[in-house]
Order: structure tokens, then C-alpha cells, then sequence
């Protein structure tokens, strides 16, 4: 089994423009984030696209159905969409400045910002200490949320599509960083997100995911 996945980031929201943390809550999309999904939208609409998946967040959706309304190559209408494909749970942390955020997870261990963390240790550790920082626990760990999303890369692994299909998802900064992390086998910098409207490609197979290209505008 062959699957193209066509990975991309939904389009600027106002809590990217103040630099806060989204995770599952959520804030509209800018004019230039409607710009973002337009131009990629127009990156792929010659693409046929056997399914779309998104998270049930509004940007992510937003972003998604306006890149199939615009497609010509005869593509699936609209996308599945599931709570398993969201964004990190940032807890008591949503909405917070990103930068603040990141120091109280990481200053405890020495370091003071989501690169320093990164660079030094993972986008999994960073996970594990914003749980631990967080005072209710709430944040996901890494553990919780690998299990959270590893259910919806078995939706898009167990779909009924034809061999070599061309998968539409479309997803979240953190959640790109960490699908970047874990397949792309080192050779990509996941120390800074990646744009808003970038265009990702990953190739699904029965057991294994690998990247193709990242962060493209």
C-alpha cells in the first residue's frame, strides 16, 4: 500500500499574528490566512485528491474545504474530519504567549526557549515538560499525544482508497514539527514552525511514513 499524503498547514489565525499557543482552542483566520488556503489552493487544485482529512478545529477546516472548493481535478467534496487529527492540548497554557509558555516548561531544566529545548533534548520532551509545568496536568504529555494522533494516521492508513491515492491533510504547526521529527530521519530543522499554508509531502506505506519535502510556500 502507497499513500501520497499532501501535508499542510492551515492559514494564519490572530493568535498566530499575537504569538500565543492554540492547540484546541481556537481563533479565525486572518484575511492573509485566507490567503494562505487560497494560494496553496491553487498549488494543488490539478491535483486529484481521493480524500481529505482535518482536525475538527475551525482553522483547520476552514483551510481544508477551501483548498477542495477550489480544485478542478475531480476530487473528493469534503473532508473527514475527527477530533484525533488536532493540535497539541496546551492545558492551562492555551492562549498563552508562546514565549512565556515555553520558558516556564523549559527553566526549570535550564533552558529557555522551545529551541533550546528542541535542540538540546525533542519536540517530545518540550511535550513532557509544558505536562509537567502545567499546574492541572492538563497538557498533553508526548505519550498522550502520540496515542491521540497515531488513531488518525490509522483513519488515513485503513481508508478505502485505491493503491498510490493522493491523501489531502491538513494540520497544525506543532503537529507538522512533530510528523517531522519522528519521520523525516533528521534532515529537516524542526526548531522553527512551519508556515502558515505551507505544503508538506510524506509517502504512506503499510508500516512507515517518509517525507518527501517540508515547508514549501
Amino acid at each position: 500500500m502507497k499513500r501520497n499524503l499532501y501535508l499542510v498547514r492551515h492559514g494564519q489565525t490572530y493568535y498566530n499574528i499575537y504569538n500565543k499557543l492554540q492547540g484546541w482552542s481556537n481563533s479565525p483566520l486572518t484575511e492573509k490566512g485566507k490567503a494562505d488556503a487560497q494560494q496553496v489552493a491553487e498549488r494543488l487544485k490539478t491535483t486529484h485528491f481521493d480524500a481529505a482529512f482535518c482536525s475538527d478545529l475551525p482553522r483547520a477546516e476552514e483551510t481544508c474545504q477551501t483548498i477542495l472548493d477550489l480544485n478542478t481535478a475531480n476530487s473528493v467534496q469534503s473532508p473527514t474530519v475527527s477530533p484525533f487529527f488536532r493540535e497539541e492540548f496546551y492545558g492551562v497554557f492555551e492562549g498563552t504567549n508562546m514565549d512565556q509558555a515555553w520558558y516556564l516548561a523549559g527553566a526549570p531544566h535550564g533552558l529557555k526557549t522551545f529551541k533550546e529545548i528542541v535542540t538540546k533534548h525533542s519536540i517530545g520532551t518540550a511535550k513532557d515538560w509544558l505536562h509537567e509545568a502545567d499546574p492541572f496536568h492538563h497538557a498533553e504529555n508526548n505519550e498522550q499525544y502520540w496515542k491521540r494522533l497515531n488513531q488518525g494516521i490509522e483513519l488515513i492508513r485503513s481508508a478505502d482508497l485505491p493503491d498510490d491515492a493522493n491523501v489531502l491533510w491538513v494540520s497544525h504547526g506543532n503537529t507538522c514539527l512533530s510528523l517531522i521529527e519522528r519521520y523525516g530521519q533528521g534532515c529537516f530543522d524542526v526548531t522553527k514552525r512551519p508556515a502558515n499554508g505551507s505544503l508538506s509531502k510524506l509517502v504512506m506505506t503499510d508500516d512507515d511514513l517518509q517525507v518527501a519535502f517540508y515547508n514549501e510556500k
